[in-house]
């Protein structure tokens, strides 16, 4: 076999030869039609010989397809436990990857993140901590956590002892109860939201809410009725959605919330919030890099679905 021959191209040819239908075979491979076909064909034009008969409906192996097939199959098999063989022996040293997750500002693609690890690190047990942004940072500095999502608000102090890479921008808005007259609305002005009773979160363990929040209706006003603190985001959706006030938050809360809170837009839109992943800087454990990189690539992918809808 020819060494431009990659593990993809078995894997396609497969997936073809099994399903009997080229079309079926995109579908479970989550491919278009038109490249699996040409990868098939540049597969046959690498080998020299043809693997299938085609029709206009369905294709067949040639007697050389049916030899091909099993030794394909083979190969693949290896292929998946030398990688598995492999990530044991790099995941050896980490049985359990501490993470911290202030759930809300994650919620959109923790899941996504948390499942993609489970299957890339059977080994390793995944413990979340719902901590607050403060106790977050805590723990990452003294080591009880090796990774963490952490919410970055604009003008933060830099965190200069931790790598950071920022996952998502969210758009800060006004959360308001269901029954609030603003839900109805599509939009609300600074000026107009800045009237309003507001829940916010406690300095004591969200420090940089507060200048974040007066800092973004400053440009309206300079005093604010803020008429309770909460110390998580679990009780700011209550309070919220009992009408005690209106909130500044993002579209994390809504996930959460659902119906018992809704989001409106602000104008103008105060600068977006910054979610990302951080860990104290230095070499990752195997298990922790492979965490980063699902974290990434979920990212990336809910990115990709936004723009897609959009």
């Amino acid at each position: 076999m020819k060494a431009a021959v990659e593990l993809r191209h078995l894997r396609y040819f497969v997936a073809v030869a099994e399903a009997e239908n080229v079309s079926r075979a995109a579908l479970k491979l989550h491919v278009s039609q038109p490249p699996l076909s040409r990868q098939i064909r540049d597969l046959e034009d690498e080998l020299g010989f043809l693997l299938l008969k085609r029709t206009a409906k369905s294709v067949s192996l040639t007697q050389a397809g049916r030899t091909f097939l099993n030794e394909a199959r083979a190969v693949l098999q290896r292929a998946d436990e030398g990688v598995k063989k492999a990530r044991a022996v790099a995941t050896a040293g980490d049985t359990e990857l501490h993470v911290g997750a202030s759930y809300t500002p994650a919620a959109p693609i923790l899941p996504d993140i948390v499942r993609a690890c489970q299957h890339a690190l059977p080994n390793v047990h995944i413990k979340l901590h719902d901590w607050t942004h403060d106790q977050t940072l805590a723990g990452l500095r003294e080591g009880r956590l090796q990774l963490a999502f952490v919410l970055r608000l604009p003008k933060a102090p830099p965190l200069r002892d931790l790598r950071f890479e920022e996952l998502l921008r969210l758009q800060p808005q006004l959360a308001v109860a269901p029954e609030h007259p603003f839900a109805r609305r599509r939009s609300v002005s600074l000026a107009d939201a800045a009237r309003e009773p507001f829940i916010v979160l406690s300095r004591e363990g969200f420090h940089d809410y507060l200048d974040f929040f007066s800092r973004t209706f400053a440009p309206v006003t300079k005093k604010l009725r803020i008429v309770e603190e909460v110390d998580s985001y679990s009780a700011l959706i209550s309070a919220i959605e009992a009408g005690t006030g209106v909130a500044l938050s993002g579209p994390p809360l809504g996930y959460v919330a659902g119906q018992r809170v809704r989001l409106v837009r602000l104008t103008p839109e105060p600068t977006p919030a910054t979610l990302g992943i951080a860990a104290l800087k230095g070499r990752l454990s195997p298990a922790a890099e492979i965490f980063w990189k699902c974290a990434k690539q979920a990212a990336a992918q809910k990115s990709l679905s936004r723009l897609r809808s959009a």
